[in-house]
């Protein structure tokens, strides 16, 4: 079931959901090979291994949100360069058979043995993952328990109780002061205590979060007994499903008495759909404030720029004002005396014959007075003209700084901003990330279908341009009139469009532009072969005639949404 998730609010995985995710990946990646490793981002690594029924990729998170071991089938950016210990597991796993996967105890702990052979050696190793919040971590050990190298180390000189170095005995984190979730007579004690029983149950047994508590508590009522709880906890069937609150994503779960889930038939599944979610919502997130932060300094930077100019303008509006007064001293050249401070006269082209005073140097004389005028009256109209240029071409960089931020706006999903992101990177405006990934496919228009017609809708400038020109000549092109939009189009294949069609895509691209939180948006509507693109102008610019204007009140139509083609 495809579902879209648009809220992210991970919890931590605990001792009791972490059990039922080892003993799923056992029976998944048993005997299984390591054909690959990578690492993703610093505190992640990704295994590719095969099985007999094909490669699974396992993600290893070890950060401080959303630790977990997951099987996963997003395509993540690889690193052009392998970071240490990613070729340290290179080094040691490339190839090596899984033997045995299990939790450690009721710890958040899960390792896995592996069956190493090199071109002169064999050895079993053990990869410890420790997910435990920020404190998660990878450790590889020898046989004989001796770290060989971890993801994250500590040294002699940190004020910790535990050693994690190449070299050192590998020695489990301090258990907490807790009891054990399979002691049922402790766990009577434990249930007497009068209060929020969630919280005294998480508060008080080991491996037990907030979040499964208080899902215990749910389905089994405030006044469960220990042996309910037991069996809760140890029950051997599940029923995985990731639940929902107010419609949107709240976790994954084991089992649920949550009215709001979508379910699945194992745990991993479960769980690597609500990850694949996060991770999707997290990286556009992460790529719309990226692209955000550089677009909103371009545009504060020619919006300066235009103050300016303005500023600049202001002062060019007195160069009539400069010339009259070198006329005006050369019409009374004869009345100024040498030496003169000030000539005042009258202003002959003042329709009501007022005078006049103006400014004069006294150690140039009359005539060269008046050409000290007249040259700077010659400046300011050589500087008129010249800012005025470049407040256009201003103007027209900020338009379309302002057309790539109405696009960002409307973005949705990952795939709405990756030809933006491309866009900012030809403008030099952000630096291309370079990963060993290769884009393979370009990314589709929005398509929908209605009433037999194909209306199809750019993301973005280059999407637009790409659109527009891919038209046949009687397709019907639409945007909005006054604010900058996606491209829309139907493709009529000679067929003549009926007004309620019109109306549904006019809508559509009135939703997609930065007028979308109007009631009526003007939207033009016009046969392509009216549509035409200047040579030498940016990405999706075009002029028209020849259109028709519709008032569209925005609308996404994603009833209408068709897979993207």
């Amino acid at each position: 079931m495809v579902k879209k998730f648009l809220k992210v609010n991970c919890m931590p995985q605990d001792a009791f959901t972490i059990s039922y995710v080892a003993k799923e990946l056992k029976e998944k990646l048993i005997h299984g090979k390591i054909s690959r490793i990578v690492q993703p981002a610093r505190e992640e690594l990704t295994f590719i291994i095969y099985t007999g029924s094909g490669n699974v990729k396992l993600d290893a998170n070890l950060s401080a949100r959303g630790a977990r071991l997951s099987l996963s089938e997003d395509e993540k950016p690889v690193p052009q360069v392998a970071p240490n210990y990613c070729m340290l597991l290179r080094k040691h796993l490339q190839n090596a058979e899984i033997l045995d996967i299990k939790q450690h105890g009721f710890e958040r702990i899960i390792y896995f043995d592996l069956k190493c052979v090199s071109d002169f050696s064999s050895s079993v190793m053990r990869l410890y993952f420790e997910i435990m919040g920020k404190y998660s971590n990878a450790v590889l050990c020898g046989g004989d328990g001796t770290i060989i190298g971890a993801l994250k180390t500590t040294s002699i000189g940190d004020n910790t109780k535990r050693l994690i170095l190449g070299g050192v005995k590998y020695a489990l984190p301090e258990p907490q002061d807790k009891i054990l979730p399979n002691d049922v007579s402790a766990l009577k004690e434990v249930l007497k205590t009068e209060g929020d029983k969630a919280k005294i149950i998480s508060d008080r047994i080991t491996g037990i979060s907030y979040a499964t508590a208080l899902e215990a508590v749910e389905c089994l009522g405030e006044n469960l007994t220990a042996e309910q709880l037991y069996g809760y906890l140890f029950e051997q069937t599940t029923d995985p499903c990731v639940t929902f609150l107010n419609g949107e994503p709240a976790d994954f779960k084991v089992r649920s008495c949550s009215h709001e889930q979508v379910r699945y038939s194992t745990i991993l599944e479960a769980q690597a759909a609500y990850y694949s979610y996060t991770y999707k919502k997290q990286t556009f997130q992460a790529a719309k404030t990226k692209a955000e932060s550089a677009l909103c300094a371009q545009i504060k930077k020619v919006e300066k720029r235009l103050a300016e100019i303005s500023s600049k303008l202001v002062e060019c509006e007195g160069a009539e004002k400069i010339k009259l007064k070198g006329e005006l001293i050369t019409a009374n050249i004869y009345a100024i005396e040498r030496g003169a401070k000030t000539l005042e006269c009258i202003n002959y082209y003042d329709p009501e014959g007022g005078r006049i005073k103006i400014e004069l140097d006294p150690t140039l004389t009359p005539s060269q007075n008046a050409q000290k005028y007249y040259k700077k009256y010659a400046k300011l109209k050589r500087t008129l003209l010249s800012v005025s240029e470049q407040k256009a071409q201003a103007e027209k960089k900020l338009d379309y700084l302002k057309s790539i931020s109405a696009h960002l706006n409307a973005a949705e999903e990952i795939c709405d901003l990756e030809e933006i992101s491309e866009e900012l990177v030809q403008l030099g405006f952000i630096k291309a990330v370079k990963t060993k990934n290769k884009k393979t496919a370009v990314t589709p228009y929005r398509t929908y279908e209605f009433r037999g017609f194909k209306i199809i809708a750019g993301r973005n400038n280059l999407q637009n341009e790409r659109l527009t020109k891919s038209l046949a000549q009687d397709d019907i092109w639409l945007h909005t009139q006054k604010y900058h939009s996606s491209h829309v189009a139907i493709i009529t294949d000679g067929r003549e469009v009926a007004d309620g069609v019109i109306k549904t895509a006019a809508e559509i691209c009135a939703y997609y532009s930065d007028g979308r939180e109007g009631a009526k948006i003007p939207v033009d509507y016009v046969k392509k072969k009216f549509v035409k693109k200047p040579p030498k102008t940016d990405a999706g610019f075009v002029i028209y005639t020849d259109y028709k204007t519709a008032l569209a009140e925005p609308d996404a139509h994603r009833e209408l949404l068709k897979e993207d083609l």
